[in-house]
């Protein structure tokens, strides 16, 4: 379970970035000819916004991901975060992958403190390594290895190294993909509990309708690729939320019928 009390160790408690996409466009040169995946896509997210992008398999939602964190530079474009132009990866974003990608290695404290260590601050900041893993629930497990983690306590180690470096955006592509169904229903409430604790920026990847609909404040439908925005739909509903609220059901069915599955549904 996540921490009940908030976790005052962590300094400089983060305040959620506003971002700006404006007109994006991304290829890839895949043996000498252009793959369009982006196309022409603009999006604002407020400060403290939980944004869900949904769409088909390879449509461009990850890749759109990677330039927000700045780990790719678009073909044409601009994306801004608080207005300054993102030209690179920063501190203040931080991505949590479908993998955990631990260091078997090293101990989860370890892990977690990656962060702070290239930074060249752990000395002087180690209590906020103990604190987001107080924060996820782990503080047990601090001298524990990746090999002895459950597949939701290893995702929340990797929550716990993003949480460290105190981000204005998180960044989740598809963090829960791999996990049991009864699993991801539980780490759901949790990403949701450290949001609305933290107040950072979230933007969420995503193929699941529910989950989308579960964690976000809005759903942004993506096309095929190359990818353009369908639809931008907010999601009216206080939290915590009820998984069979005949509201989210109506706007399930909408969402599942810009994607061309309502039939089947």
């Amino acid at each position: 379970m996540v921490a009940q009390a908030i976790v005052e160790a962590i300094a400089y408690p983060a305040v959620g970035a506003a971002l700006d996409i404006e007109r994006v466009c991304h290829s890839f040169d895949i043996d000498g000819a252009e793959l369009p995946v982006l196309d022409d896509v603009s999006l604002v997210v407020e400060p403290g916004e939980f944004v869900a992008l949904l769409g088909p398999s390879g449509c461009g939602k990850s890749t759109l991901l990677r330039l927000i964190a700045g780990l790719d530079k678009p073909r044409s474009g601009t994306l801004r975060e608080d207005d300054s132009r993102i030209k690179g990866p920063h501190p203040s974003r931080v991505v949590v992958f479908q993998d955990p990608t631990l260091f078997p290695w090293r101990s989860v404290w370890d892990n977690v403190a990656l962060g702070l260590e290239a930074q060249g601050i752990l000395k002087s900041q180690r209590q906020r390594v103990d604190a987001a893993l107080d924060l996820v629930g782990l503080s047990g497990f601090r001298n524990a290895y990746p090999h002895q983690l459950s597949g939701g306590m290893a995702q929340r180690v990797a929550l716990a190294r993003a949480l460290v470096n105190d981000p204005k955006v998180m960044v989740l592509d598809e963090p829960l993909g791999k996990l049991d169904s009864l699993t991801r229903i539980t780490m759901q409430a949790e990403i949701v509990a450290l949001w609305q604790r933290k107040g950072f920026t979230t933007l969420l990847v995503t193929h699941d309708a529910e989950e989308a609909l579960f964690l976000a404040n809005r759903v942004i439908v993506l096309s095929d690729r190359p990818a353009r925005i369908k639809a931008d739909i907010a999601v009216n509903r206080p939290y915590p939320r009820h998984r069979g609220d005949p509201y989210l059901a109506d706007l399930r069915k909408q969402i599942l019928g810009l994607l061309g599955l309502d039939a089947i549904w």
